[in-house]
């Protein structure tokens, strides 16, 4: 914890003029200009991160959440400032919102250390949007709350509860088989994202969300309250509150988000079963603090913390159930005893303290008990071998058991282009028991990494009845999404690793029991092949895009720009 608890309010970090008073009071006359009162300009500083952006459909409530953390500030003595940032909607976005992940956390980290706040809210839920409020706020080092945005509720079409978007792929691979036609997946469309909020499942937002409250940094139970819900604002308002509070007693990010928080949300992020996506945005969020996560770790933890919670995409439920069985604090109660429980919470209290009271209700046909789970182990696995050398990562808890032990002959797709071009070819040399490859796809690909591991399944094989099939990339996949897919193999394609050296008809090993999966091809063919590959792809010549090709690191790492991170000691 910081030394100072004195709040500094608008006195913070001075514009430099050579004249420490002169600039306190060209600040204090301009502050004026805005209509604040005289005791207020004297107040703490309690910056709000608005996210806010027409295009990003995630966000539409944020003004009125905004507005009540003011509330919430004002009430607790403090002077709220708003102030902007880059919103990142991720349907909205080209090559992805991952691309823009760390441009956003600089955005966010900067804003913090340039302006004069004592505590800062940071308001968000979009996919990308929560990893990167927390990385760069993780970096600024200020008392922090997050706030989110909410997810969606479901909505109604014939019959049939619909929501973002584990729906949205079922019936997409519905209209690609052939079940239904171009009228009826019109009205789908119009009926799976019927309110503001985040997706209603699973998804990569509601999985940040949860890892954010299991960290401490969310306040206890409001992970899960629906977008549209009324207690949604009161979080907001009572988020605001919460930030003077620790500016007060000196408690900062720093203090909340650490090695040991961090194991938390590893465990949380197994036992929701939730976004493969997760992974990635929570070992960048570790990074910035200086903590590694280390994949053999996560199999371990993996190993010993089952399937709690059974929303979509694996199973019938959604958010909104979540949040009306209890919440993430449900499932924190029940992994309590794997759990450390004198990390510190935004709420003022350890982990332990928060979870000592008894919960009023838990439905446990969506939160289920530490000794009778959905699935023994958790959501997640890292694979290794002669194909990831520096892993892999496979959902299980959303893959079909029947393909964990499979070896299979590979249908290569060499990048988006070519995956689009031919992957429905009547033509297409492909047989149910293949394994589809799709390369260059990474975070150093001229695709920037998009969630396009969840390769359709091949339109002649769909038509045949088939729904699941092995997928290996080196992308990532939505978290809504489902199905046995290897994602975030590292080191890429585009970097050299020996997925891009994968050629069709070769064989691969897949072991889940075993954590392995391997190119079974002999050492002096890959050398020939590394020598024969044509040259990496030129840099991008400007702008964002080369930094990012210059700066990203490969998934394992969080794809995080390597001087963003902490800077050795001694270095």
């Amino acid at each position: 914890m910081s030394e100072d608890h004195s709040p500094a309010g608008l006195a913070r970090g001075l514009t430099n003029y050579g004249d420490r008073d002169f600039a306190r009071y060209l600040r204090l006359s301009m502050a004026r200009s805005m209509g604040y009162s005289e005791a207020l300009l004297n107040k703490p500083v309690v910056g709000i991160a608005s996210t806010y952006s027409e295009f990003n459909n995630c966000h539409r409530n944020v003004p009125e959440l905004v507005a009540a953390v003011k509330r919430g500030v004002l009430a607790a003595g403090g002077l709220p400032l708003e102030f902007p940032t880059i919103s990142l909607g991720e349907v909205f976005l080209n090559p992805t919102s991952l691309f823009f992940r760390n441009l956003m956390s600089m955005d966010t980290e900067e804003m913090i250390r340039g302006q004069p706040m004592d505590a800062v809210v940071l308001v968000g839920g979009c996919d990308k949007t929560v990893p990167a409020q927390l990385m760069g706020a993780v970096s600024a080092g200020l008392p922090t709350v997050q706030l989110v945005t909410g997810p969606m509720m479901t909505g109604r079409w014939r019959g049939e509860r619909l929501g973002a978007c584990t729906d949205c792929r079922r019936f997409w691979a519905k209209y690609r088989s052939g079940e239904i036609d171009n009228a009826t997946i019109g009205e789908v469309e119009g009926n799976l994202a019927t309110t503001t909020g985040t997706c209603a499942v699973m998804g990569t937002a509601s999985t940040m969300a949860s890892i954010a409250e299991a960290l401490g940094i969310l306040l206890p139970g409001t992970a899960a309250i629906p977008a549209v819900h009324a207690d949604r604002l009161r979080a907001a308002e009572a988020s605001g509150a919460a930030a003077l509070a620790l500016a007060r007693a000196g408690i900062t990010i720093r203090d909340i988000i650490t090695e040991k928080s961090i194991e938390n949300a590893i465990r949380v992020l197994l036992a929701i079963g939730g976004s493969t996506n997760g992974i990635v945005h929570l070992t960048a969020i570790a990074g910035r603090a200086g903590v590694d996560i280390d994949l053999k770790r996560l199999n371990e933890l993996s190993d010993t913390t089952p399937v709690l919670v059974d929303l979509k995409p694996t199973g019938p439920y959604y958010m909104e159930d979540l949040h009306a069985a209890g919440g993430i604090g449900a499932v924190l109660r029940e992994l309590k005893p794997l759990l450390h429980l004198d990390c510190m919470t935004v709420a003022g209290e350890t982990l332990g303290e928060r979870l000592a009271p008894a919960p009023a209700f838990v439905d446990r046909t969506v939160v289920k008990p530490l000794d009778a789970p959905l699935q023994p182990q958790g959501g997640l696995v890292a694979l290794f071998g002669s194909l990831a050398p520096r892993g892999a990562i496979l959902k299980r808890a959303a893959a079909d058991p029947a393909l964990f032990e499979r070896e299979g002959r590979a249908v290569v797709f060499t990048s988006l282009e070519d995956l689009a071009a031919r992957i429905d070819d009547p033509d297409l040399d492909v047989a149910p028991d293949d394994f589809l490859v799709l390369q260059n796809a990474g975070p150093r690909s001229a695709s920037g990494m998009p969630e396009s591991g969840y390769l359709p399944i091949p339109q002649k094989l769909a038509r045949q009845g088939v729904k699941d099939m092995v997928r290996i990339s080196d992308a990532r996949m939505s978290g809504t999404a489902y199905g046995t897919i290897v994602l975030h193999v590292a080191p890429d394609a585009a970097s050299g690793g020996p997925l891009g050296l994968v050629r069709n008809g070769d064989r691969i090993r897949l072991s889940v029991k075993a954590g392995t999966i391997d190119l079974l091809v002999d050492a002096d063919e890959l050398a020939r092949r590394r020598r024969d590959q044509p040259p990496a792809r030129p840099a991008p010549q400007r702008g964002y895009a080369r930094l990012y090709y210059r700066e990203v690191l490969q998934a394992d790492q969080g794809c995080d720009f390597d001087f963003l991170r902490p800077v050795p000691v001694g270095e």
